[in-house]
């Protein structure tokens, strides 16, 4: 089973991604955590959220090979959050087709996953470059994941309403 939670920034997906999955298991789940520590205030947010989860989760973190951490686990994992894997992957330097790549892999594993991405989409065009590339990478990989995932559900002020 693969399901997908899509949303803006503090929209309430991850939150009921991780009720989902708790919901749906008899087994401690796989808290795929995919943030770098760039500063302070990420630090701060991790730790924040890393107390809001107690001990539900067994917590592994990888910030760009997924793959190589999902399919090693036989319980079911929650990728949170793709977006920002996406961003490690760029920082990082690689292309779309290489973050293409990854997550196809990804999503031919049969282990149950639940899969959390910011929809980005919906505000104005930058005029950043890198920004724009990263909206359109965002869209096209939440699209992928959407097609390949049994579910999906779309959150917006906390409320999370099954769209697939």
């Amino acid at each position: 089973m693969k399901t997908l939670f899509i949303g803006g920034i503090k929209s309430g997906k991850s939150s009921n991604a991780e009720k989902f999955i708790l919901s749906k298991r008899d087994i401690k789940p796989i808290y795929l955590a995919t943030n770098e520590f760039f500063d302070d205030e990420m630090k701060e947010k991790v730790l924040h959220h890393q107390k809001l989860r107690g001990d539900e989760f067994i917590t592994l973190e990888e910030p760009l090979l997924l793959y190589d951490i999902i399919k090693t686990q036989t319980k079911p994992v929650l990728v949170e959050c793709i977006s920002m894997w996406i961003n490690n992957m760029l920082y990082h330097k690689k292309s779309y087709e290489q973050i293409e790549a990854e997550i196809t892999k990804v999503l031919t594993l049969e282990q149950t996953m639940v899969f959390v991405i910011n929809d980005v989409g919906a505000s104005v065009v930058s005029d950043n470059q890198l920004v724009r590339d990263f909206v359109n990478i965002n869209g096209k990989i939440s699209q992928i994941i959407a097609k390949k995932c049994d579910s999906v559900y779309h959150t917006v002020a906390g409320i999370s309403s099954k769209i697939k």
